[in-house]
């Protein structure tokens, strides 16, 4: 590993301590991710983004905290640091095995998370999906967040930036109105709110490690929607452990489409008209 100057000051600013080492890391849509070893044997990982929104770095800081709380909960990287330009965090060693135990297990520590709750409908403070601001300002109800919070928002941008058509729009305007007889009557779970494959590492202790949170209380079938959206491995098995550790809701499967128009208008209004296309044959599903 060589050493990135003012990357390494930056995080010793921070931390307190030495950095001996640095070396870029790959995969990062957002923000630049920089590995790195400490003087005390540890090693860290690194991530900035010139001109980040305001609150970018904390909120996702908050997040992974906010997660943690829980006992027996999902793992997360433990935050280190975390500042307006960067956020530091344990480093998760990652393995390519993805064996069957992790997934059940992973499944009861989801279910232990989400059922750790949430103080109502949203957050106290904003968050991002991606680098898109996440609005929570509580709602009195899930219907009412999910539609004013999370669907309409991305829908409107979406039309904005031509990524989805007015027929698909208006596919996913009407089931906005028939949310209240779709969704069950649940307490606010704690949600990590971004759980798609990519923010799941399997990690060499033989754990998944969650990463990249949008966290807030919402519906714990959110999480599991988006989870299904882009897969999983081994999920069938994480959806059993869940359902033994807490049963849900009858009917769960085919609600599925309902939480993901978010994900879905999400990727539309980043990535183009294709998820908008997507989102309008789902929400057809509940016509």
């Amino acid at each position: 590993m060589a050493r990135q100057p003012l990357v390494a000051k930056r995080a010793e600013e921070l931390l307190g301590t030495a950095v001996v080492a640095t070396s870029p890391v790959a995969g990062g849509d957002i923000a630049t991710a920089t590995r790195l070893r400490l003087s005390s044997g540890q090693t860290a990982l690194m991530k900035t983004l010139p001109h980040a929104p305001d609150g970018f770095f904390e909120a996702e800081a908050a997040g992974l905290r906010w997660l943690a709380e829980v006992d027996g909960g999902v793992p997360v990287p433990e935050v280190l640091a975390a500042a307006s330009d960067c956020v530091v965090l344990a480093w998760v060693e990652q393995s390519p095995k993805t064996p069957v135990e992790a997934a059940v297990t992973f499944g009861h520590q989801l279910a232990t998370t989400h059922a750790a709750g949430a103080d109502g409908w949203g957050l106290d403070h904003d968050g991002f999906i991606g680098r898109l601001p996440l609005p929570n300002k509580p709602a009195d109800s899930w219907p009412e967040f999910y539609a004013v919070r999370r669907v309409l928002p991305y829908l409107k941008l979406a039309r904005d930036r031509g990524a989805i058509s007015e027929s698909d729009a208006a596919a996913v305007e009407a089931v906005v109105g028939k949310l209240t007889g779709l969704l069950p009557d649940e307490a606010p779970a704690r949600l990590h709110g971004d759980l798609w494959n990519g923010n799941c590492l399997w990690g060499q202790d033989l754990a998944i490690h969650v990463i990249d949170p949008a966290a807030h209380g919402g519906h714990r079938e959110l999480d599991l929607a988006m989870l299904h959206l882009f897969g999983l491995t081994h999920l069938p098995r994480v959806m059993a452990a869940y359902d033994e550790a807490q049963p849900l809701a009858e009917g769960w499967e085919d609600r599925l489409g309902v939480h993901q128009l978010f994900p879905l208008l999400v990727h539309a209004c980043m990535f183009g008209g294709g998820y908008g296309d997507r989102a309008g044959t789902v929400a057809a599903r509940y016509a």
